[in-house]
């Protein structure tokens, strides 16, 4: 269950899963902790003395990249470090989603907040502000490569806190950013040795998008349970396979989850056991059904290996160079994305194959060979109404798009920085495809959950158990009862708002102590 926070502080430990939901998500304030403001003055005391050392210092007194060997005399310094973002503020195409740039700012404000950047405390405080008053740089969705970590986003954020390019303020309205820092009374900041790299060098984007996927998969996840568990009920199929002691004779714990939620939902079903009892002689359900424990509790356990790199990610402080606990200025590559992308590819996998068993479930109640003594495609009056025929070509279609998605962005590789940067993790494309994934997923589950309370009212007098019945009472309120063909996309529209916002999943946690 997801906390909720009337403020995060942002200090030089690591931020947790639900803080940066609370405030990529939902818009909670941050503060910065008196620790972290020392650190940061602390670090920056080393920085300024280097600057004025006569060898040189990457990002301090150089240049960047394949210009690493230029030496930048002290004059010009603080024009490198302006000129730096906004040269690096080059995306372009669709303007990305708010929550993952105020997902992507925290984290770098989070590793700014430990001291191992050298920033000014300054800088920090104005990126907490421009949070704090939502004001939202605009991003276009391509222009990272994942190494030198995410830098044409970070870039335009840190444009934003410069006072340049565009902004949306609060109300979401299109801004130049020097209107929109004036009006929430913010001061632009001038940047100063290393701060401009400081404010790009990290995988920041990708991180946040992979912490707000395993928020919404967790979801997911535990709603394709209650699908799988709708349509064994539907399909009248038999809850035998899901007992403890068969389940614990393959111990994986995402399966040993899954298995019971679905006995949680399918607890005291009428429709499964008068099929138990009454000479029922199926033996063994289609895979889809049987093995759904084994597919849902794969992601689970796919998820839980993307969790643990994810929390080592935001413990973790990347940068180049990097201020060290010992005061050392050191070059390094912690900025590369590798972790991060293979996560996300591995994430987008289990997502399409999720969604691939939902529809397989799906198309099982549509062919009368296979669905028990329903009508084929679930029609009123087969013939003259289709039922859920074309809501199944409309699964097909997004599960097609899935597989295509799963292919993994993070083996691909394109050299850039006259090959200096000669191999990139592409993390930040990985992370891209995942968002597109979910959202698919999700409206594939949400067709299932419809078809299947369609088949439990017509299976009517039998009765689904407790929990069933709750979630088609729910899907009730906004999707009318079995009847002749109606416009359909309203009725999977309202569906996929009662997946895509928790309503099925709290409304079933409500009744079951288990999921």
């Amino acid at each position: 269950m997801v906390m909720t926070y009337t403020t995060v502080p942002v200090g030089v430990g690591a931020l947790t899963f639900d803080q940066v939901v609370a405030v990529a998500r939902h818009n909670t304030p941050i503060t910065l902790t008196d620790e972290s403001l020392t650190a940061m003055a602390t670090s920056r005391e080393l920085i300024e003395s280097l600057a004025h050392d006569t060898r040189p210092h990457y990002g301090i007194s150089t240049g960047f990249g394949a210009l690493a060997n230029t030496s930048i005399p002290p004059e010009h310094r603080a024009q490198l470090q302006a000129s730096l973002v906004r040269s690096h503020a080059a995306s372009s195409g669709t303007e990305i989603e708010k929550e993952v740039v105020r997902g992507l700012m925290l984290l770098r404000l989070s590793t700014l907040a430990t001291g191992r950047t050298g920033v000014r405390p300054e800088v920090a405080e104005t990126y907490a502000a421009l949070l704090n008053a939502q004001i939202t740089p605009v991003i276009g969705e391509y222009g990272s490569l994942g190494c030198s970590g995410d830098l044409a986003p970070l870039a335009h954020c840190a444009l934003a806190a410069m006072g340049e390019g565009d902004v949306r303020n609060a109300d979401g309205d299109l801004v130049p950013g020097a209107d929109a820092l004036a009006a929430a009374g913010i001061t632009p900041v001038q940047l100063r040795e290393k701060e401009g790299l400081a404010l790009i060098n990290g995988t920041d984007g990708m991180l946040a998008m992979l912490v707000l996927a395993l928020a919404d998969l967790d979801d997911l996840v535990a709603t394709a349970d209650i699908a799988g568990a709708l349509s064994i009920e539907g399909l009248q199929g038999t809850d035998s396979v899901f007992a403890e002691d068969l389940q614990a004779l393959r111990p994986h714990a995402g399966q040993a989850t899954s298995a019971a939620n679905i006995r949680a939902v399918l607890a005291g079903s009428g429709i499964v056991a008068d099929h138990r009892g009454t000479g029922f002689t199926r033996v063994q359900d289609a895979y889809s059904l049987r093995c759904a424990p084994q597919v849902h509790g794969a992601v689970r356990d796919t998820m839980a290996h993307a969790a643990r790199v994810a929390e080592t990610e935001l413990a973790s402080a990347v940068d180049n160079p990097v201020v060290t606990l010992d005061g050392r200025v050191e070059s390094n590559g912690n900025f590369h994305g590798a972790p991060i992308g293979y996560v996300l590819d591995f994430l987008a996998i289990a997502t399409a194959d999720l969604a691939s068993i939902s529809e397989r479930r799906t198309d099982r109640f549509l062919d009368k060979s296979r669905n028990h003594g329903l009508p084929p495609f679930l029609a009123h009056d087969p013939g003259v109404d289709s039922g859920h025929m074309i809501a199944q070509y409309t699964q097909a279609g997004i599960v097609s798009d899935l597989k295509r998605l799963a292919v993994p962005a993070s083996v691909d590789s394109i050299p850039t920085s006259a090959m200096q940067e000669d191999h990139v993790s592409m993390g930040w494309n990985a992370a891209r495809k995942l968002r597109r994934a979910i959202s698919g997923a999700q409206q594939v589950v949400a067709i299932e959950i419809l078809t299947a309370a369609r088949a439990i009212d017509m299976r009517a007098p039998e009765r689904p158990g407790p929990v069933g019945a709750a979630l088609v009472e729910e899907i009730r309120k906004l999707v009318p009862a079995p009847g002749p063909d109606r416009f359909l996309s309203p009725d999977i529209r309202s569906v996929v708002g009662l997946v895509a916002d928790g309503t099925l999943l709290s409304r079933a946690r409500s009744l079951t102590s288990v999921m």
